[in-house]
């Protein structure tokens, strides 16, 4: 294998979450008297929950933007995170990179009944060997700090990893982090715009990764 660290993102990488996440924010800012399409809200799809409503609600205040951020996770919790599903193959492709002498970590903003229900469908709980979650930083993606911290957690250097994740705050995070990014196209993003964020390579889904890492494609080409 290319890589001997693999450091996934999960909503949107692992579980098919981006749409019901979206539409969940769009309501609760409803709620709060701001209208914003969906279309501009997936531009900033997995982007700092907090810098996102600084530029999608700019007149909103720090206190109303927590607020808001409080509201939308109870409205996604309620009506949405019961009908997430995990992508296919991911048990599939983490035994395929457990045998080629690969580590694995999390990289996921999300936390507590989100992150719990997110491990019981994904089930490789025995194939991870690190976790970094919104418990552990402040700052969401692109912050690197994330990264950086299940970077650490896996014990190798930063040569030696790869970041997978669906948008291309993923990819920034994880240059600044110092490794490589692999990108998918499950979380509504175009290939090129993942590739000019700094994914060296960018997969349809989440089962053709192992014969990119094996091959080595570190073109900016893409897959």
């Amino acid at each position: 294998m290319l890589f001997s660290g693999y450091i996934f993102d999960v909503e949107g990488t692992l579980v098919d979450s981006v749409q019901k996440n979206l539409l969940s924010l769009q309501v609760c800012l409803g709620d709060f008297g701001v209208s914003v399409p969906y279309e501009l809200l997936q531009l900033y799809s997995g982007l700092d929950g907090d810098q996102t409503l600084q530029l999608v609600a700019p007149d909103l205040n720090a206190r109303e933007r927590q607020e808001v951020l409080e509201a939308q996770g109870k409205i996604y919790e309620a009506k949405y995170l019961g009908s997430v599903k995990a992508f296919t193959g991911v048990r599939e492709v983490f035994e395929a990179l457990r045998e080629g002498g690969g580590r694995i970590a999390l990289a996921t903003d999300c936390k507590g009944p989100e992150l719990c229900h997110y491990r019981s469908l994904l089930n490789v709980d025995d194939l991870i060997d690190a976790m970094a979650c919104g418990d552990d930083v402040e700052h969401g993606k692109p912050d690197p700090r994330l990264v950086g911290l299940a970077l650490g957690k896996l014990g190798i250097s930063a040569g030696q990893a790869v970041m997978v994740g669906d948008t291309p705050y993923d990819a920034e995070a994880a240059s600044g982090a110092g490794i490589a990014a692999a990108g998918l196209l499950t979380g509504g993003f175009a290939k090129q715009v993942l590739l000019e964020a700094g994914c060296f390579a960018v997969a349809d889904e989440l089962l053709e990764l192992p014969a990119i890492f094996k091959a080595g494609q570190r073109s900016r080409s893409g897959t």
